[in-house]
């Protein structure tokens, strides 16, 4: 059987304006950021989820060249997608669900996640057949508090007792996931005082990992978890609470197809969910809710244009999107509308940034950069 995979709108294909825009300076001064706040540990960016709507191929080959240690994925197609790109660099493959592809995690040059018996006798097994060389390397995942995946507090002895079974697999790293990084210090150091003690009791049964890692984006700041390596995801893409350092990377824009003007009483969209309270000019942007323009910004959104913001009205549709354009003097056809970033125009300066967005609609950063959705295509550029 054979697997087709959705293909991303490229830039070459583009008729409507409707783009998003990768600044790879951005990317590459982030990255230098990160390592500042990291210390001595190393950097393995996280580029999960088509690195956060990004385009992973395109943002690894430039954090590879700009000194990225390493990359972290959350599935085993992340991972061959990023060495199909070039990528050489070690990737870590966090989810940890290898059903039926154990040898293709390892041909593909693959740091796998394990946390449970079954998946390290997996490996063990195909060392064992001579299919793989041995031993094979596995990063061990521990829950310390966040309840999803990894090897319980309390499970752990015995898969500790169990490793000494298979020699063939040798852990090499070991990795927790903080919870509450973002808002909760007391809670990130209680899962660190649990993972030393899970490092200890390893440590106990003759494992002893040479990297340790638990850092996120916002445990950059938390020194107790700037452990060997860090794993930043979202501060590499200019989001952070903590930093004042970053840039966003990502500028989504479109342009202005239609205008129209309305009179006091006038309906506009589906549902009639806003009505002029005046005469009203109404532009339409080419860009909706299937593009990663939340419907829930109906009525609270914001665009800019010529430098200035002009509310979102009426009800975001699927393609199309209306702004209310009578307080932006000048409006033309054509006229850039900035939904994501940065705008300088005529009438002003300004930037909507994804954790505006996100509080908009009671959501957050990581959401609002995933949404933007495959049918927009990405263009790379240097300023």
């Amino acid at each position: 059987m054979r697997v087709l995979r959705p293909r991303r709108a490229a830039p070459s294909d583009a008729v409507r304006p409707t783009r998003a825009e990768i600044n790879l300076e951005a990317l590459r001064l982030n990255l230098r950021a990160v390592k500042r706040h990291a210390g001595s540990a190393k950097v393995w960016a996280v580029l999960k989820a088509d690195a956060y709507g990004h385009g992973a191929p395109a943002v690894a080959r430039t954090l590879e060249r700009a000194g990225a240690d390493g990359f972290c994925v959350a599935l085993l197609e992340e991972g061959v997608e990023l060495r199909e790109a070039g990528i050489v660099a070690p990737i870590l493959v966090m989810g940890g669900y290898y059903p039926g592809a154990h040898a293709e995690v390892l041909a593909r040059k693959l740091t796998p996640v394990v946390y449970d018996v079954g998946q390290i006798e997996a490996f063990a097994r195909l060392a064992r057949s001579g299919e793989v060389e041995s031993p094979v390397h596995v990063h061990l995942k521990v829950d310390t508090g966040m309840a999803r995946l990894g090897v319980t507090m309390q499970a752990l002895p015995a898969l500790a007792e169990a490793l000494g079974e298979f020699p063939e697999v040798e852990v090499g790293g070991l990795m927790t996931h903080l919870a509450c990084a973002e808002n909760g210090a007391e809670a990130t150091t209680e899962q660190m005082v649990l993972f030393d003690e899970a490092t200890a009791l390893l440590a106990r049964h003759g494992v002893r990992p040479k990297v340790r890692h638990a850092a996120n984006s916002a445990a950059l700041f938390h020194e107790q978890a700037r452990l060997d390596v860090v794993r930043p995801g979202i501060a590499i893409f200019g989001v952070s609470a903590h930093a004042d350092d970053l840039r966003l990377v990502m500028r989504v824009r479109t342009e202005i197809v239609s205008l129209r003007d309305l009179p006091a009483g006038a309906p506009v969209g589906y549902g009639a969910l806003f009505r002029a309270s005046r005469p009203t000019r109404i532009a339409t942007i080419p860009m909706g809710y299937a593009d990663g323009l939340s419907r829930a910004l109906t009525n609270v959104g914001h665009v800019l244009v010529r430098g200035k913001r002009a509310p979102i009205v009426g009800a975001v549709s699927m393609d199309m999107t209306m702004i209310d354009v009578t307080d932006v003097p000048g409006v033309e056809l054509r006229d850039e509308a900035v939904v994501l970033g940065a705008q300088e125009g005529p009438l002003g300066k300004d930037a909507i940034g994804a954790d505006e967005i996100a509080d908009a609609i009671g959501t957050i950063p990581w959401e609002v950069l995933t949404a933007v959705s495959r049918r927009v295509p990405r263009f790379y550029r240097e300023p």
